[in-house]
């Protein structure tokens, strides 16, 4: 069995300001300490899942946050980022039996998380889908169902984990945190890494039931904070600039939708 694991650090049980996802701050060792140890039990309940292959993306910020000594032997780590479309799942391919998220949060545009954004707080108001707001585990999930790879298991805040199943309806999930206004309210650390390590065990059995079709079709809508980003961002073929802050593109596929995002945003 080969596994693929995508690790954020703002769905992270306690991480609740942006002083602590940021490399070389103060308040980021804590923070970072407990990404690894919920990337750890995720990798040690798949390999007690029978794992013999696992490839973890590093997929916050600088891509270099992980104790990458700290895990298993049997994981590889992707390391920075790869400027691919693929993005936060680089090196995901067909190859793969599993997909597993760690620590990811809620859309920009939503309330469940103090830090919620999609790929890029500052320039995006939020993102939507085919009409819906999308998390960055809305297109990761995309992707990895363009890849043929089930996504069975997902941690992070609560109402991300609500909105994942309406996209993956039999996805096992863990919320270890949920947010109001700019507060969060969390898991203990150790539980929450008990909690994900029976859970992805719980996934990985249900692996059968939460492989998803890749859509046709995906319209992708961004909504700029300022409008001179929307304005440069119409100039990219095949966008259209839809209102003074929002531009809108079509895709044929999520590769294509990527592609666009990644030089838009």
């Amino acid at each position: 069995m080969k596994i693929y694991i995508s690790v954020d650090i703002e769905g992270i049980t306690g991480v609740t300001n942006w002083n602590e996802t940021e490399l070389g701050h103060g308040e980021y060792a804590w923070a970072v300490g407990q990404m690894t140890k919920e990337t750890i039990a995720a990798c040690e309940a798949a390999i007690e899942m029978g794992a013999k292959e696992i490839v973890v993306k590093d997929a916050h910020d600088s891509g270099r946050n992980i104790d990458i000594s700290k895990l298993p032997k049997e994981a590889r780590v992707i390391r920075g980022w790869t400027s691919s479309p693929e993005s936060m799942m680089a090196g995901i391919n067909e190859s793969f039996d599993a997909t597993i998220f760690i620590g990811y949060h809620s859309a920009a545009g939503e309330s469940g998380n103090p830090l919620a954004h999609t790929m890029n707080s500052k320039k995006a108001t939020y993102l939507k889908i085919n009409g819906e707001l999308a998390s960055e585990f809305t297109m990761n999930s995309l992707i990895s169902a363009y890849y043929g790879v089930p996504v069975v298991f997902l941690s992070g805040d609560k109402r991300l984990c609500e909105n994942s199943k309406k996209l993956v309806p039999n996805i096992e999930t863990v919320a270890v945190k949920s947010g109001e206004g700019g507060a969060t309210f969390n898991m203990h650390p150790n539980c929450a890494c008990e909690s994900i390590k029976s859970g992805v065990k719980e996934g990985i059995k249900n692996v059968k039931e939460c492989k998803i079709e890749s859509p046709k079709e995906l319209k992708l809508e961004i909504r700029f904070t300022e409008h001179q980003d929307a304005n440069k961002a119409r100039y990219y073929p095949g966008a259209r600039l839809i209102d003074d802050h929002t531009v809108e593109y079509i895709a044929k596929d999520i590769q294509e939708l990527m592609t666009a995002r990644m030089f838009i945003l």
